[in-house]
């Protein structure tokens, strides 16, 4: 269960990118990339990446990375998937040297109209503790303040690295996909 009234980390970085708001889909780009795209998008934490849905059928990306010294495998459901805007939200299980717990993430993916045929895309994590984790900071020893900061500090830090990546993976298809519209 998730701890709603309380942040545990919350970080968004910008990139723009030389594509337009128009060529530009999102959700098409996160449910069809590849593997080794993904993890060339913030090497060497990107481990794994695969698609799926869950039971009742929803988009569903599984994501497995470092973060800090964590190893996190993100199930991330898409609650909102459309060209400019995905909304993507997991309980995530994370691997410490002191066990395993779990964090709710909310991973925002958006694409704005930068003007002059550019895009800015935004790439934002908010992480939430649930009462697993709760639980197991309480077991540590270990304040949320102390918890929340270490968070802070190592998920603002991969997402700073990961955004622009992200976002010029994201022009990339953009640009292959209007050359093969180009050739029919």
């Amino acid at each position: 269960m998730q701890v709603l009234d309380q942040i545990l980390s919350q970080s968004a970085y910008s990139h723009e990118i030389d594509v337009p708001l128009a060529d530009i889909d999102i959700a098409d780009w996160l449910f069809t990339l590849p593997e080794a795209e993904y993890r060339r998008c913030c090497e060497p934490d990107h481990i794994a990446a695969g698609i799926t849905t869950t039971d009742d059928g929803r988009r569903m990306s599984i994501n497995v990375e470092m973060v800090g010294t964590g190893l996190v495998v993100q199930h991330y459901v898409a609650d909102e998937a459309t060209a400019s805007y995905c909304r993507m939200n997991s309980i995530s299980d994370v691997f410490t040297a002191n066990g395993r717990t779990q964090v709710n993430v909310l991973w925002e993916l958006i694409a704005e109209d930068a003007g002059n045929g550019r895009t800015r895309y935004t790439n934002r994590v908010t992480a939430r503790p649930t009462d697993a984790f709760m639980s197991f900071i309480a077991q540590h020893g270990m304040s949320f303040e102390a918890a929340a900061e270490a968070r802070q500090a190592a998920g603002s830090d991969h997402n700073r690295r990961e955004t622009p990546l992200f976002a010029e993976s994201i022009a990339r298809r953009a640009r292959t996909r209007r050359a093969q519209d180009t050739a029919r």
